[in-house]
């Protein structure tokens, strides 16, 4: 998260990552408005782009070509990007309800939410028809029902009702994508059949006859019928029920007629027209609300109506986003002016298209080039995006050296989270002098440390104490709030504890009373959020202002005498579990170069807001006997802190190593956290470095996690049922990555198994042989006391 600069003087928030408003945040990019903070609140982060998603469907574009990626577009414009879905407006108190996080207040509002099919009128159509809008749900469901086609060996009767440009459009991009599949899985293609229904007397009813001609004749020569001017009344299952024509059987029907509304705007008192869109003004702004403003298909345009076609959100967005722009700083508005006839180019599931304009109507393949050249275009505006300009630093003093001047250049791309820590070698040197009050009731402290500390109270549990605090990595406050809860709760299950109480250290950026007061509110609700799920008391803290949104706690855990896990409790002969996918570091810093896609982003989120706990419980039931949670010194580092506790060896397979989605294509960009250079000091205690660092993924060993999972030791034998038992629980990238054995006479005690193969092997010995493991750690346990005791320290080597 970047240091503010300036206070926030005013909340503009977009509701929906339409057409118009991708506009809206490219201009702002351009030509910020300084105190204004845009808030983007999409349900989903990749935006389809409506021209091309009949390609999508017909395999001619793949998915990024045709989405907008709203992630970079954000962090371009400077932006918060909220993934969430908004369900009311509450005008008094202008604020916006979600569902799924705390109301988020607005000074301007702006929505762009589209609209859906219609199916209230027919019934059956909701149980029993495929809805194609909202777009951005309908490629699963369109996925969905192109397994079921493969499943019935490609026998499937497809019906498409509504024959609109964008029916007739995606009903031939369907056909051609249908029977392509069909035909790769090995099945008869033309056991098919085709129907495109109508209730106009006609195709395409808006268009020109010749325009309506041409589709006509493309449909029959792709043997696809066509009912027109049949009304559907009723749909039931496989089953479509006309007026004034026979019913006809279909095994999927897909339902695109005429649009319809949010439902949640009828509940917000705006001025809505008969059908329920949003009536807007000329100016785009909604009747007696010089607030709130509106575009695309969720609108009634009052000046005149308007066909429900992105061509005219397209062309609403540099107006709206220069009334937005001119309502904030009190200027007059603009009148948004559409455009009588638009131009129209129309594909037909292949590389050949059907235009018109003003009457004229004109085909061919050099029409889908033209209509592919204009629709790259759009999109290059959104997804080809400058470089994000690094942060200014102040002058250097003359008395910086070389090594000094390299140091504070860095300083300014410093990540969050726990990419922020201070590195290991570092934080050693610095405590390696303090010498702690000696108390006979630290179980466990400086002089041997943990992810906790143990403190023996005098009761039945010792007690587990420990704190975190960083710098925000999201520009969420709620969000961040549940991140920040979430990996403080960390060492406390990685001691094998239950989280009792805790407090909050908060340092909020300086602002208008009301703005730190409803981001502080947003943070803390997502954090005791997180909290009360752990059964965790949040039971104080302390607040105070500074340059960057921060948030700690200190926890107190219980843990039973003979039960707390340690990093020192690995043994030979045992299996190293990692419950969750690292890539947090890399990914962040992606993220902020505007480099990480926006889903990306999102599943690092998910993992960041996963709790351990669960896993912790399942770790205890698979015997685990010693237990870290991977956050800012990398999983080698942590695995090095296990190691040196231990005494042992260890293999690690790097390539069963899970991965969150993102993280390979960041790094092989060279895109690292800042506190990589120092966790990769400890890459010497990496007995096959050389062969190590040539691997592709080898820089992920080293990158800080934030909220990261457990690395636990369970017997052998027990841990592949570990492993499905964590996937089941939702942790479905739990994997086995390493084994443990005694301590060899090398002095680097960590091994990279290149190939996964020598993990394999341990594992098959297991599934063939319990007895064999068990004599395999029996050895391993006598070999380790018949060792000498070294004096290398190779966990301290820069």
């Amino acid at each position: 998260m970047e240091v503010v600069k300036r206070p926030v003087l005013k909340d503009a928030v977009l509701v929906g990552a339409g057409h118009a408003h991708v506009a809206v945040l490219r201009m702002f990019a351009m030509k910020p408005l300084p105190g204004v903070r845009l808030t983007l609140i999409s349900r989903e982060v990749h935006t389809p782009y409506s021209g091309m998603l009949p390609g999508l469907v017909a395999g001619l574009y793949d998915f990024d070509e045709a989405h907008i990626d709203t992630g970079p577009l954000a962090r371009f414009a400077g932006a918060r990007l909220y993934q969430d879905e908004v369900v009311g407006i509450d005008l008094a108190a202008r604020r916006l309800l979600c569902r799924s996080r705390p109301p988020v207040p607005y000074d301007l509002l702006s929505l762009n939410i589209g609209a859906t099919p219609d199916v209230d009128g027919v019934p059956g159509a909701a149980e029993n028809a495929v809805p194609v809008k909202p777009i951005d749900g309908f490629l699963g469901r369109f996925e969905e029902l192109r397994a079921r086609v493969i499943e019935r060996n490609g026998r499937a009767r497809i019906a498409l009702v509504g024959a609109g440009a964008g029916g007739v459009e995606l009903m031939l991009a369907v056909e051609r994508r249908l029977r392509r599949a069909v035909a790769e899985a090995g099945f008869d293609a033309a056991a098919m059949s085709f129907v495109l229904v109508s209730g106009a007397p006609d195709i395409l009813p808006t268009f020109p006859a010749a325009f309506r001609a041409r589709f006509r004749a493309v449909l029959a020569a792709r043997g696809i019928a066509v009912i027109a001017g049949a009304p559907v009344i009723r749909v039931e299952q496989k089953r479509l029920v006309f007026d004034g024509h026979p019913a006809v059987e279909a095994d999927e029907i897909l339902w695109t007629t005429q649009a319809a509304p949010a439902r949640w705007l009828a509940g917000t008192g705006l001025t809505l027209d008969r059908r329920g869109f949003l009536v807007v003004e000329d100016t785009l702004q909604a009747p007696g609300h010089s607030e709130i403003f509106a575009a695309g298909d969720t609108i009634a345009f009052s000046p005149r109506a308007l066909p429900k076609s992105g061509v005219y959100a397209v062309r609403a967005g540099p107006v709206l986003a220069d009334n937005i722009r001119r309502a904030l700083t009190g200027r007059p508005l603009r009148r948004f002016r559409p455009q009588r006839d638009a131009l129209y180019l129309v594909s037909t599931g292949e590389r050949f298209a059907v235009g018109t304009r003003n009457g004229f109507t004109f085909a061919g393949a050099w029409v889908w080039r033209w209509k592919d050249w204009i629709d790259r275009r759009f999109m290059a505006r959104y997804n080809a995006l400058p470089d994000m300009a690094k942060p200014a630093t102040e002058a250097s003093s003359p008395l910086a050296d070389r090594q000094a001047l390299k140091e504070i250049s860095a300083i300014a791309m410093r990540c969050g989270g726990c990419g922020a820590k201070v590195g290991a070698t570092v934080l050693s040197r610095a405590l390696g002098a303090i010498e702690p009050a000696s108390r006979p009731d630290i179980v466990a402290g400086l002089d041997a440390p943990d992810d906790a500390a143990l403190v023996d109270t005098g009761g039945e549990k010792l007690s587990v104490q420990t704190v975190d605090y960083f710098r925000a990595i999201i520009d969420d406050p709620y969000t961040f709030g549940r991140i920040a809860a979430n990996h403080a709760l960390g060492d406390i299950y990685a001691m094998g504890g239950e989280p009792q109480s805790a407090l909050a250290i908060a340092t909020i950026p300086y602002g208008l009373e009301a703005k730190v007061e409803a981001d502080l509110s947003s943070m803390m609700a997502g954090a005791n959020e997180v909290l009360r799920q752990a059964g965790c008391a949040l039971v104080g803290g302390h607040t105070s202002e500074g340059a960057e949104l921060a948030l700690g706690f200190s926890v107190n855990g219980l843990v039973e005498r003979d039960a707390a896990l340690r990093k020192g409790g690995l043994r030979p002969g045992s299996a190293l579990i990692l419950t969750k996918p690292i890539g947090t570091g890399t990914l962040l810093a992606a993220d902020m170069r505007g480099k990480a896609k926006a889903r990306w982003v999102m599943a690092t989120v998910a993992h960041m807001t996963r709790s351990n706990q669960a896993a912790a419980a399942i770790l205890k039931g698979h015997g685990v006997h010693g237990a870290t949670d991977v956050t800012g010194f990398g999983l080698l580092g942590h695995l090095v802190e296990m190691v040196r506790a231990s005494d042992v060896d260890v293999t690690l397979a790097i390539d069963r190593v899970p991965l969150i989605d993102g993280a390979r294509d960041t790094v092989a960009l060279g895109i690292l956290s800042s506190l990589q250079p120092q966790n990769l000091r400890l890459r010497r205690a990496i007995r096959n470095l050389d062969a190590a660092s040539r691997h592709p993924l080898y820089p992920l060993l080293f990158d800080p996690q934030t909220a990261g999972g457990l690395l636990a030791a369970v017997p052998l034998g027990r841990a592949e049922a570990c492993v499905v038992a964590l996937r089941a629980a939702g942790y479905r990238d739990a994997a086995v990555i390493g084994t443990v054995d005694a301590r060899s006479e090398a002095l680097e005690p960590i091994a990279i198994d290149l190939t996964g193969a020598e993990i394999a092997e341990a594992l098959a010995a297991v599934s063939s042989s319990g007895t064999e493991v068990q004599a395999r750690g029996e050895k391993g346990l006598a070999k380790e006391a018949e060792r000498v005791s070294r004096s290398e320290s190779w966990g301290e080597r820069p």
